[in-house]
């Protein structure tokens, strides 16, 4: 079966998420979802590893020992698969310097065994990564949890954070001397034909996505290819010789139409360029959304544009034959047949009889003279009965019947050229801005941590007893324990563990470590541990414990070997604590989202984001549907 999916049904995916942002709602925005609550987070702040799943595990593997995969009495010498033990959980191994290459992977049910601890397991799931490759991402039910799991803070994405994007083309006649024209036929079978008449396209293009023909220039000017010097001696256009702007010098640098937006490179370049000027990307945009690869699209600069552009209005014809045996040397004019209304068509002949070379603008050549207005379709007959001597089409003129010639005409865009500069230019691309300012939102986003992990989720929830969706501008995703008497700081990405009752244990991965104020000259012995608990990682005798407010029972760092008292007495009374940014109750804080629910609708796993208290980080993510 032979079936698309389409770019405008991208298109039309885009639209809808740049309009769920913005939407009004009928009810409470925290109980309903016709406003979509997005929010950007970060998470994983520790390294990349190695991970391999293990199961009937027999002993204990041991850190920095080497295991390998024993299949058909390989050892470790001669092994398809071996690497050094970094980190030993429940029920799977964190590991490095994988051999002989980043390729080798053990099989799902491989025995491996450690060199010196003699340990032996069976292999699960194995997946590559270091802290210079990150790990892929898992499109599954697993890693959403996970995700959750490891998240550090949320960020709410508003309107004026997001816009439709599309690839950058510069002005630059060195990288990009040569542009295609906006065409509505772009295909595979014409691609395929290496240009026989005139297509004018770059790659070949197979599809107008896949096609250059607009660019931004020096001013942030967005302007659109209507024409590119396409004709019989010039399938596939001319080079670009002026730059497009809507404010040309006197002399030499083409001229721009401010009633109907056009900019043209002719009368400076025969046969020159046309371009439909867009929209103007303001300074603000500029800082937030222009970047190397994409530029934003700017609907509020369109108001102009829209007030120029005129649905089934023709504005581009192509010479696709000069064709012979017309009448010689004449100025001749032709009705544009199709659906609308009112086009006329002017080109000149030449002393044999020929169609002339096309330029759009000129008195003399191949242009359109009056544009007319509703086309679908449009075509031209170059034969007896449609051809004319005067631009009101009553002086018909004699045309051999052996004559020929023929000129394709180009129909815009639904609603015409700059009516929707989304679909225009096929924004199938969000991007968000994202601002991470210090330790923002009361301390919502640490900053003696990094991160590895980005993403955008919609509509989380508030923490149980409440079914109400988050709102707030920022949101902490972690857990958190006050305590005393604490004698140094604990480490990030350290295990932090307490004994909640008799041989049972919580455990849990420091993310931040922030000291009580103090006044000057003092040194304080009581402060905030920020942790994050996983059953990948924190699973006790099959389960992930949480913390208990119990002074008796101390929290220690496992390798920082910094141990404190819960602070019991210490609560909020509801309040959001500054430069914390929970609400404690007991001495313990729980994350101010429900985990595991919303949806995760992009990940972005990278290498490490450093984070210090005097630092802003500048976000932008590029969201393709």
């Amino acid at each position: 079966m032979a079936a698309i999916i389409s770019e405008k049904f991208r298109i039309f995916n885009a639209k809808q998420f740049l309009e769920s942002l913005s939407e009004g709602a009928t009810g409470t925005e925290a109980t309903s979802d016709e406003r979509t609550k997005s929010y950007f987070f970060v998470g994983r702040p520790q390294r990349w590893s190695a991970y391999l799943e293990i199961y009937s595990t027999v002993g204990t593997f041991s850190l920095g020992e080497t295991v390998y995969v024993t299949t058909n009495g390989m050892t470790v010498n001669n092994s398809s698969f071996r690497a050094t033990v970094e980190a030993v959980y429940p029920n799977s191994i964190l590991l490095s310097g994988v051999f002989p290459n980043i390729a080798a992977v053990p099989g799902i049910g491989s025995q491996i065994r450690g060199d010196s601890s003699n340990a032996t397991a069976y292999a699960a799931v194995y997946r590559y990564a270091t802290d210079e490759i990150p790990l892929r991402p898992a499109d599954n039910d697993e890693e959403e949890k996970s995700i959750h799991d490891d998240m550090i803070a949320l960020k709410r994405v508003g309107a004026d954070q997001v816009r439709a994007v599309v690839r950058r083309f510069n002005w630059n006649p060195t990288v990009n001397p040569k542009f295609d024209m906006w065409r509505p036929d772009y295909s595979y079978a014409r691609a395929a034909q290496v240009d026989p008449d005139g297509v004018g396209s770059l790659t070949p293009a197979e599809s107008l996505a896949n096609a250059q023909y607009y660019l931004v220039n020096n001013n942030y000017e967005v302007f659109k290819c209507l024409y590119n010097g396409t004709n019989v001696d010039n399938p596939s256009g001319t080079n670009v010789s002026l730059e497009p702007k809507r404010n040309p010098g006197p002399t030499g640098e083409g001229v721009y139409d401010s009633a109907t937006g056009v900019y043209t490179e002719y009368p400076d370049v025969t046969n020159g360029y046309v371009w439909k000027y867009l929209y103007t990307i303001p300074t603000n945009d500029v800082l937030r959304f222009l970047s190397t690869d994409f530029m934003p699209i700017v609907e509020d600069s369109t108001v102009t544009t829209l007030a120029a552009s005129q649905a089934g209005a023709i504005s581009t014809i192509i010479v696709r034959d000069n064709g012979n045996n017309l009448p010689s040397s004449k100025t001749i004019y032709t009705p544009i047949l199709g659906d609308g209304a009112n086009g006329i068509v002017r080109f000149q002949t030449g002393p044999n009889g020929n169609i002339t070379t096309a330029y759009l603008v000129d008195n003399a050549g191949a242009r359109v003279n009056i544009s007319g207005s509703g086309y679908t379709y449009a075509n031209v007959l170059i034969k007896n009965g449609f051809l004319y001597e005067q631009p009101d089409l009553t002086s018909p003129l004699n045309v051999s019947s052996n004559a020929s010639g023929d000129v394709e005409v180009i129909v815009p865009p639904q609603g015409g050229h700059g009516a929707d500069c989304i679909a225009e230019l096929l924004a199938k691309r969000i991007m968000a801005n994202i601002r991470l300012t210090y330790a923002e939102g009361d301390g919502d986003f640490p900053v003696d941590n990094d991160f590895r992990r980005i993403g955008i989720i919609k509509n989380p929830k508030l923490p149980a007893p409440s079914t109400d969706f988050a709102t707030q501008d920022t949101i902490s995703a972690i857990y958190a324990v006050k305590l005393n008497n604490v004698s140094g700081s604990f480490q990030p990405d350290e295990v932090a563990k307490q004994e909640v009752a008799a041989g049972e244990f919580a455990y849990g991965t420091v993310v931040s470590w922030v000291w009580d104020e103090v006044a000057a000259g003092q040194t304080p012995t009581s402060g905030t541990l920020k942790y994050f608990q996983s059953p990948d990682l924190h699973k006790d005798n099959g389960i992930v414990r949480a913390f208990v407010s119990d002074a008796a029972r101390l929290v220690e760092g496992q390798t920082s070997l910094i141990s404190g008292a819960v602070e019991t007495g210490y609560s909020t009374g509801g309040a959001t604590l500054p430069l914390l940014g929970l609400t404690f109750t007991n001495g313990l804080a729980v994350p101010e989202i429900a985990k595991n629910t919303g949806e995760i609708v992009y990940i972005e796993n990278r290498r490490l984001i450093t984070r210090a208290p005097d630092q802003i980080e500048d976000i932008k993510l590029v969201i393709e549907f």
